[in-house]
C-alpha cells in the first residue's frame, strides 16, 4: 500500500504533506530530524494519512496537495 500524508507541527504553524509506504517509520524520521525538510519544525503530528492501492494515483494526489488549490483543500477538508 501507499499512503499520502500530512503533518502538523506542535510547535509552529507548519504543514508538511508526504508520500510513503510505511507511515510509522517515517513519521518517527520525521520527529527525529531525518529529513532536512522537516527537522526545524519538528516535533509533528499526523493528522491525515490516505491509503493508496497503485502508486501512481498516490503520488498524483501528493502532487496536487503540494499545489496552490491542493492546500486549500487540504487546509478545508484535513485541518
Amino acid at each position: 500500500m501507499y499512503y499520502v500524508y500530512t503533518l502538523k507541527s506542535k510547535i509552529a504553524d507548519q504543514v508538511y504533506t508526504g508520500f510513503t509506504t510505511n507511515l510509522d517509520k517515517r513519521l518517527k524520521e520525521h520527529n527525529s530530524g531525518k529529513s532536512v525538510h522537516t527537522n526545524k519544525f519538528r516535533p509533528w503530528d499526523m493528522v491525515t494519512a490516505i491509503r493508496f492501492g497503485d502508486k501512481q494515483k498516490a503520488r498524483d494526489f501528493e502532487k496536487y496537495l503540494k499545489t496552490g488549490s491542493g492546500i486549500a483543500f487540504s487546509r478545508k477538508h484535513f485541518l
